[in-house]
């Protein structure tokens, strides 16, 4: 029987088995399981709300106007982003810190699964935060057309604050890239003509 060139090569202290504090400190990795699988639960109520922000646009589709359509659509993109990155989270998370999902053959595996790590899922998750805080930002400039009417959402002063936050995970998360990027190490790949 012949390996593959692919196939990790196992050294023979490593399959003798490990210490028992090493193991324990090793399978304490197990303890996050309960944490992802709060997370199965949190995207199922996602669905949910998704489903509950579709009803409510199918029922008034007729008697909303433009900008409570335009709101709704946005609610249910927000949901969908933040449903994204929990996927993100609870598959990524796993594969990273818990155990090998061995998804390699799987035909729906997704692209970004083939070379996640650490580094790559916090730029990922910064990402997405960015993407979901867009769409936040929008809502709030959409309404800030009804600013000084009573029973506004937003204060001015609440919609500035709204974009300094955003404003600072933008660069959060391109600190964390430069950062990534520098803790790189450079292989200096040059063609020569």
């Amino acid at each position: 029987m012949s390996m593959a060139a692919d196939d990790p090569v196992i050294p023979p202290q490593a399959q003798r088995g490990l210490r028992p504090l090493p193991q324990l400190i090793f399978s304490s990795r197990w303890l996050q399981l309960p944490l992802y699988m709060g997370l199965i639960v949190a995207q199922g109520v996602y669905v949910l709300l998704f489903v509950k922000e579709l009803w409510h646009l199918v029922q008034g589709a007729l008697n909303f106007t433009e900008q409570e359509i335009m709101l709704l659509v946005l609610g249910m993109i927000d949901v969908v982003m933040i449903s994204n990155l929990l996927i993100m989270v609870i598959v990524g998370g796993y594969e990273t810190f818990v155990s090998r999902m061995e998804l390699e053959r799987h035909p729906d595996q997704p692209e970004w699964l083939s070379h996640v790590n650490a580094s790559v899922l916090k730029i990922k998750l910064a990402m997405a935060i960015i993407g979901i805080s867009s769409i936040h930002l929008l809502r709030v400039f959409i309404y800030a057309g009804s600013l000084g009417k009573e029973g506004a959402p937003y204060t001015e002063v609440g919609v500035m604050w709204q974009a300094i936050i955003h404003v600072i995970f933008i660069f959060s998360a391109l600190g964390i890239a430069g950062v990534e990027r520098l803790s790189q190490p450079v292989y200096a790949t040059r063609d020569h003509h």
